[in-house]
Parts: structure tokens; sequence; C-alpha cells
């Protein structure tokens, strides 16, 4: 007989010999609660990033079960700010980890619900045992590998210093509207210098070098813009991203937008079929057909918001 056994318990059906762990990842702590589905959860808690401690707790949590050091050990967690290296280590301590999307959690609809870290960890080990008893409960993400993560940094570092620049630019024209100095130049652009020569008697001292200081960091990002762009021309120059190249040649796509649709999505995510592509982009219809209601709430948004906002421009 394997290790592996499935009984009949009450309505519900418990699995022996396997541990299930769930995952509740905080900044400073984390909270572990786990269960073989035949005892009531244990409850641990870790300081954050001490997978020693991860390890422990799970000897333990087997010893309380009763369960050998070779009994399965399932594991969830949900995706945020850790990204993947949890998943990873997990997978190479031979647990079986899946990482879900927050948002497909199912949660109670009252106006006001108690959330803790207890209940939510206990709730997250009720929809793991349910998971791998067949429920199609959550959405579970699919891992890229360490290289494909790291190619996503590109992109994503030139999105958030375009949001700096921009930032910057509106600061110190607002700045100069405190005094009635309207700029009739780009902010930072060819012309700004010699107009803020000219004008910049005009402001208060104290007020003058917090413009130049703004100045300066608005200085600084558009040279690490520049950098990163011109590093990303220099890699496609040299062939290093065919899959770029290839979605490039589409009218209308240039090397910006499929770079970004190519590490985001196409360049290591594989579709069975369209509606798997809409689904990941959030470019599914969300009917509201209930009784006499009949309405259309757009697109469900509940994707790559990346390579969706680009795919939107696109269009």
């Amino acid at each position: 007989m394997s290790m592996t056994q499935i009984v009949p318990h009450g309505k519900d059906t418990a699995i022996q010999g396997e541990l299930y762990m769930s995952f509740e990842l905080g900044d400073k702590s984390w909270k572990l609660t786990a269960s073989d589905g035949q005892r009531g959860p244990s409850r641990y808690s870790v300081h954050a990033g001490d997978t020693a401690a991860v390890l422990d707790c799970v000897r333990r949590a087997r010893e309380r079960c009763q369960l050998g050091p070779q009994a399965r050990v399932h594991s969830c967690c949900e995706a945020g700010r850790d990204g993947w290296w949890l998943h990873r280590w997990l997978t190479g301590q031979g647990i079986d980890n899946i990482v879900v999307d927050s948002a497909s959690i199912e949660v109670n609809r009252r106006a006001r619900r108690a959330k803790t870290d207890r209940l939510d960890g206990d709730k997250l080990l009720v929809m793991l045992r349910r998971y791998h008893a067949g429920e199609r409960v959550w959405s579970v993400l699919h891992e890229p590998t360490p290289e494909q993560e790291d190619a996503r940094r590109t992109h994503r570092e030139l999105a958030r210093l375009t949001q700096e620049r921009t930032a910057h630019m509106n600061r110190i024209g607002s700045l100069l509207v405190l005094h009635n100095l309207r700029v009739p130049v780009i902010v930072g652009g060819r012309d700004w210098a010699t107009w803020w020569e000219r004008h910049r008697e005009q402001v208060p001292p104290v007020l003058r070098g917090e413009i130049e200081r703004e100045s300066a960091r608005l200085a600084l990002v558009k040279q690490q813009l520049k950098a990163l762009e011109a590093a990303r021309r220099q890699e496609l120059a040299e062939g290093k991203h065919p899959l770029v190249a290839q979605l490039a040649r589409l009218r209308a796509i240039g090397h910006k937008g499929a770079w970004v649709l190519v590490k985001e999505v196409f360049g290591w995510r594989r579709f069975a079929n369209r509606r798997e592509l809409a689904g990941c982009l959030g470019l599914t219809p969300t009917p509201y057909d209930s009784g006499g209601s009949q309405i259309e709430q757009g697109i469900s948004k509940a994707g790559n918001k990346r390579a969706r906002a680009m795919l939107v421009e696109l269009a």
C-alpha cells in the first residue's frame, strides 16, 4: 500500500500520509499553518526569510501528525513582493509548492469581515486541500525561469524611470506657478537651461534651490533612461532577442511594444487557445446577467497589466 491513502471521514475526504502547509508572508514575520487533514491545524511563526526555521516547522508538523520523513509536503503561498525565490527554494527542498493569485481566493462578501493572518492561513490551508482533491478553487501562477524573470527588469525599470521623469517635470512646473512663471519650453529639454537662467532671479532663494535640486534629479533620470534605451537598442542590433525582432516585423508594432509583449508574455508562456491568452491578459468579458439585469461590465483587467496596457495602446 502506498503512503497516500484516501479514506472517508464524515462528509469530507481526508488524505492520510501527506502534509499540507500554507504560508502567510509578511514583511517581518511569516505565519505557517500545517495539517494532514486528520488533525486540527498547527500554527508557527518564523522571521521573514528564515529558511532554516521553515524546515524546522516542517519537521515539527510531521512529528505532530505522526508522518514519516518521506511524507509528501504540499504548500501554497500568495503571489507578492517576495517574488519566486521562496517557491524555488521550497521546490528544491522537495516540497510541492504552488503560488496562487491573491485575487482568485474566495472571500466572505459581507460588508465587514474579520481578517487576520491566522484566519488567512486557515483559509489557504483549506483551499489547498480542496485544490489537491481536484477542485478548481483558485488560479495558480506559472513560474518563469530566473533568466526569464530577470529579462523583464529592463522595460519595467524604463517604465518606472519614465514615470519619475514626468513627476519631476510636473513638480518643477508647479513650483514655478507659485510665482506666476509659466514655462513655455519643455522642462529639462534643450531650451530649459537658457530659460531658467533668465528667470531664476525672479524666484526666492530657497525655492530656487529646490527647483535646481529637482532639475538635477530630472537630469539624472534622463541620463539613466538614455543609457538603458541605448543598451536595449544595442542588444536588438546584435540579434540577441530574435522573438522581439520577429514580432516587430508586424505592422504598427515597434521594438518597444514587441519587447514588452515578448518579455511579459509570449517569450515564456504557452497558450492552448485564444481564450487562455485573453485570460492571461485580462481581456475577457465580464457579463452581469442575473434576473432582469443584463450588463456587460467590460474587460476583467485581471491579467498582466503591463502587456494589457501595451496591447490597448497598440490597438
